[in-house]
C-alpha cells in the first residue's frame, strides 16, 4: 500500500504560483466586467483600457517582468481613476486585484510600488463625494497594497534562497574540481619523487656497467654492476609499490613502519632492538619515507650479518628542518670492511632524494646515519 500511495501521490507543486494567480485573476476580471452595471461610456473606456493592460501584463510576465510591471501599474491607475464615476463596486474590485498583484511583484522596487499606491489612493479620494467614502477607499487600497508587499517579501526571499543555493552548488563544484586537481598534483609529485631517485640510481649503475665494459673490458666487474643494478631495480619496484600503497593510505606511518622492522628483526635474528623516536612527528614525502625505510632495513640486515646477536639501537629524530635516522649496533668482532653495495645504493638514493648517508665506527659500535630535509 505505501508504494501505491507514493506512485499515485500528486506532486507538491502542480503549477507555478504566478501562473495560478494570473489565471484566477483573469477569470475574476472577466467575471467582474461581465456583471458590471454601468451606463457611462467613459467608465467602460477605462475598464477596457485597464483590462487590456492586464492582458498585456499576463502575456509579458515572466518573460519581460519590467515591462509587464509597467502595464500592471497602468491598469491599477486607470481602474483607480474609474472609482469616482463608477456606478457599482466593479471599479473597486478591479483596482484591488490590480494593486494587490502589482504590490506582490518582485521586479519593481518598493519605492515604485508605494508611489503607485499613493497615486491610486489620491485618485480614489478625488473621486468620492464624502470624507467617509474617501477614507474607506484609502484604507482599503492601503491594506491591499500592504498585503501584496508582504507577499512580495516572501517571493524575494525565495528567489534569493534559490540564487544562494545555485551559487553554493557552483562553489562546491569549483572546490571539488580544485580538490581533484590538488590530489592529482600530489599523486604526480609523490610518484615522481619515488621513481626519480629509483630510476636515477638504476641509470647510474647501468652507465657504470657500460663504462666498465667499454673502457676496461672488465666482464666480472660489469657483471657485479649489473647485478647491483638488478637489485636496485627490484628495490625500486618495491618502493613504487609502497608509494602506491601510501597514496591509498594502506601503510603505517614512518614511525610505525620502523617499529615493525625492529620487531621483525628481533623475531628473525634473536637480537634485541631498541627503537626510539624524538621530536613531533610530521608527514614526509614518499621518496623520503621509502628511502629511510630502505636504509633501516639494509642497516639491520648488515647488523645481523656482521654482528649476529648484538643489540641494535634504532633512533628516529624529527628536528626543525630535517629528519634523522640512526642505526647503531655493537661490534662483536673487527669493524666491517668497505661498505657493500647495499649501503652505497642507499647513499645514492638518499642523495637523489636530497638527503645524505654516513656510516662508520663510533667507539665500540657501528653507526649508520641517514638524513633527509623537510
Amino acid at each position: 500500500m505505501p508504494e501505491i500511495r507514493r506512485r499515485w501521490a500528486l506532486p507538491d507543486t502542480i503549477a507555478p504560483g504566478w501562473l495560478v494567480v494570473q489565471v484566477f485573476g483573469t477569470l475574476i476580471v472577466a467575471a467582474t466586467l461581465l456583471t458590471a452595471r454601468e451606463g457611462t461610456p467613459l467608465v467602460w473606456v477605462l475598464y477596457g483600457t485597464a483590462a487590456g493592460c492586464w492582458l498585456a501584463f499576463v502575456a509579458l510576465d515572466p518573460r519581460r517582468p519590467a515591462r509587464a510591471a509597467a502595464f500592471l501599474a497602468a491598469a491599477t491607475l486607470v481602474s483607480a481613476a474609474a472609482l469616482g464615476p463608477a456606478a457599482d463596486s466593479s471599479a473597486v474590485i478591479l483596482t484591488c486585484i490590480f494593486l494587490a498583484r502589482f504590490a506582490a511583484l518582485a521586479a519593481p522596487p518598493v519605492t515604485v510600488i508605494m508611489v503607485t499606491t499613493g497615486v491610486a489612493i489620491v485618485l480614489a479620494i478625488l473621486g468620492q463625494d464624502t470624507l467617509a467614502d474617501a477614507s474607506e477607499q484609502a484604507v482599503l487600497l492601503l491594506a491591499v497594497a500592504l498585503i501584496g508587499v508582504n507577499h512580495r517579501q516572501h517571493v524575494v526571499q525565495a528567489r534569493q534562497a534559490e540564487l544562494l543555493l545555485e551559487q553554493t552548488r557552483r562553489t562546491l563544484a569549483v572546490q571539488a574540481r580544485a580538490a581533484a586537481l590538488d590530489e592529482r598534483t600530489r599523486i604526480a609529485r609523490e610518484i615522481h619523487d619515488v621513481l626519480a631517485h629509483s630510476l636515477g640510481a638504476l641509470g647510474v649503475q647501468l652507465e657504470l656497467a657500460q663504462a666498465v665494459l667499454e673502457e676496461r673490458r672488465d666482464v666480472p666487474g660489469a657483471i657485479d654492476t649489473i647485478a647491483r643494478a638488478r637489485r636496485l631495480a627490484g628495490e625500486g619496484l618495491a618502493e613504487a609499490r609502497n608509494a602506491v600503497a601510501a597514496l591509498r593510505q594502506d601503510v603505517p606511518t614512518l614511525s610505525d613502519a620502523l617499529g615493525g622492522l625492529a620487531r621483525t628483526h628481533e623475531d628473525d635474528h634473536r637480537s634485541p632492538v631498541r627503537f626510539e623516536r624524538s621530536g613531533p612527528p610530521r608527514p614526509l614525502s614518499s621518496a623520503a619515507t621509502v628511502s629511510l625505510l630502505a636504509t633501516a632495513r639494509e642497516s639491520l640486515t648488515n647488523a645481523a650479518k656482521h654482528a649476529p646477536g648484538a643489540p641494535v639501537h634504532l633512533e628516529l629524530a624529527f628536528t626543525a628542518d630535517r629528519v634523522r635516522l640512526r642505526v647503531a649496533n655493537a661490534l662483536t668482532g673487527g669493524p666491517p670492511g668497505t661498505p657493500g653495495f647495499g649501503l652505497t645504493g642507499m647513499r645514492e638514493r638518499l642523495a637523489l632524494a636530497g638527503g645524505a648517508l654516513t656510516c662508520g665506527r663510533e667507539g665500540e659500535r657501528w653507526l649508520v646515519t641517514a638524513e633527509v630535509p623537510e
